[in-house]
Parts: structure tokens; C-alpha cells; sequence
């Protein structure tokens, strides 16, 4: 990915711990690298095609002074995410606001907070067994695609499955998507349980009917093991109402474990 560099715009804003900082105002000075593809434009010469860097300059300005943060810490995380929402092309940001006129009592060039953010790819499975199916699935379909944190890609038919574990229950419907994600994997995590919580699901019976189940099933090509998450989802090659959704939106995607295409690992019939 190619990079487009913003050093030190000067702006005069309104962030600080103390309510005269907030009150009288003082200067920032904002960095930004933006990661996106500039192929085309520079094949075209267009600026259609890229971001402008005046455009960003002029963003970044206005969201600085219309807002008012205690922490840099805060002021960069909601510049970014205000960033990635009003210029789609960018994939990735890094954004360092330093503040030279830090009330510390002491000599300094300034003090700055840096931080990165970018997209990840996420794939997730959806079940319902309980209640109204299709509207629970579709229900958390919508709050996915309108959090300003995902971007809905890609989503599978709707398959009717049987119920997979030792318990009596209703058939499944399941499915799975492709998103676009800025959030961490445990803040997605949070996130989808948020949506499941919504739902009324609980968790008294392993593998008992729940009205939505939603499960993290790839994120980039990330392998992790924690006590609340495991990616790759650990049940995924085994099970056929996962792989057979995935394999219809993603079928040369590749499980980071076993290094094979999920199109190669779907049951056959």
C-alpha cells in the first residue's frame, strides 16, 4: 500500500485536562501517514481516484476545533475513526498529535500521543434456533452493517442445518459474513455479544438453543488463544454449517492453522 504523509498542521484548539486549557484554547500540531492505494490516480493524474490531502488538512481542522477532548488519547481516537468514516479509500492511518504547550511546569519540545489503526478482514458466523430465525439473523445483519466500526462486504444464503451437539433441539438457520473492521478482536468480540445480549441469548446449556449466535471465525490471518477468544474459531473445520455459508463467500480464503483453502475442507454431501 502506498502512503500519503502530513506533517505538523498547525492548529489552534481546545483539549486538555484542566478547564483553562479547554477554555482558552492552545496549539496543536497534527501528523497524519494515510495508507491507501494511489495506483490509479497515479496512472490517471486524477485526484478523483485519491485522497486530497487539502480535504484531509481541512478535516482534520475543523473536527480539531468543532470538539473538545481531555485526553490526546481521545482527541487522536475520534479523529481517526471520524477519518476512516469521511474518506473511504484509506485503509490504514497513523496519526500523531503533539502539544507543544503542555502545562508540566517544565522545559520541552512537546509532548505527542501516536497512534495506528486500520482495517481488518473478519469473518463471522450467524445461528438462530430459537423463536423468529430470520429476524434475529437479519436483525444482527443490520447493526453490524451500520456500526460506524464495520463495513459489511459479503453475506451467504441463509441455510437450514441440523441442531450440531448432544442436545435436543430445533433445526439452525445459519449463514456467515465478510466484514471490513476497525475494531480489535476482543472489541468485536464485546461487540457481537453485545448483539446476542440484545437478543435475549443466554448461555445455560453448551451447545442449547439460543435465539443468535454469533462467532468470530478468521480475522486477518490472526491465530490467537486467550481465555474469552480463540481465532481460528477452534469448531470450525468440523462443522459443515459453517464452512458450507463460508465456502459461498469466501472459498479461497485460507485457515492460518492448517494452511488450506476453506473451499478444500467443506464435507462433501
Amino acid at each position: 500500500m502506498d502512503k500519503i504523509n502530513i506533517k505538523n498542521l498547525e492548529i489552534f484548539c481546545n483539549h486538555g485536562l484542566y478547564e483553562e486549557e479547554n477554555a482558552l484554547g492552545q496549539k496543536f500540531l497534527v501528523s497524519a501517514s494515510l495508507i491507501l492505494d494511489t495506483r490509479k490516480a497515479g496512472i490517471t493524474d486524477s485526484i478523483d481516484v485519491s485522497v486530497n490531502y487539502a480535504s484531509v488538512c481541512n478535516f482534520i481542522n475543523t473536527y480539531m476545533k468543532a470538539h473538545t477532548f481531555r485526553l490526546l488519547e481521545a482527541a487522536a481516537e475520534h479523529l481517526a475513526l471520524a477519518l476512516f468514516a469521511h474518506f473511504t479509500p484509506l485503509e490504514e492511518i497513523t496519526l500523531e498529535i503533539k502539544k507543544p504547550w503542555a502545562p508540566i511546569g517544565l522545559s520541552l519540545d512537546y509532548v505527542s500521543v501516536e497512534i495506528t489503526r486500520k482495517w481488518h478482514t473478519a469473518y463471522i458466523a450467524l445461528g438462530s434456533n430459537m423463536g423468529d430465525k430470520l429476524s434475529y439473523l437479519e436483525n444482527a445483519v443490520e447493526a453490524i452493517k451500520t456500526d460506524v466500526n464495520c463495513r459489511l462486504v459479503k453475506i451467504s444464503d441463509f441455510v437450514i442445518t441440523e441442531p450440531y451437539g448432544p442436545v435436543e433441539q430445533d433445526e439452525f438457520l445459519n449463514g456467515c459474513l465478510m466484514i471490513r473492521t476497525l475494531y480489535s478482536p476482543n472489541e468485536l468480540l464485546a461487540f457481537l455479544q453485545s448483539l446476542e445480549a440484545k437478543a435475549n441469548r443466554t448461555r445455560e446449556i453448551h451447545w442449547g438453543p439460543r435465539t443468535l449466535d454469533l462467532d468470530i471465525l478468521l480475522f486477518d490471518d490472526l491465530v490467537m488463544d486467550s481465555d474469552t477468544l480463540v481465532i481460528p474459531h477452534p469448531e470450525m473445520h468440523k462443522r459443515s454449517f459453517v464452512l458450507t455459508p463460508l465456502s459461498q463467500i469466501a472459498p479461497n480464503a485460507i485457515h492460518p492453522l492448517y494452511n488450506v483453502r476453506i473451499k478444500d475442507i467443506v464435507p462433501e454431501d
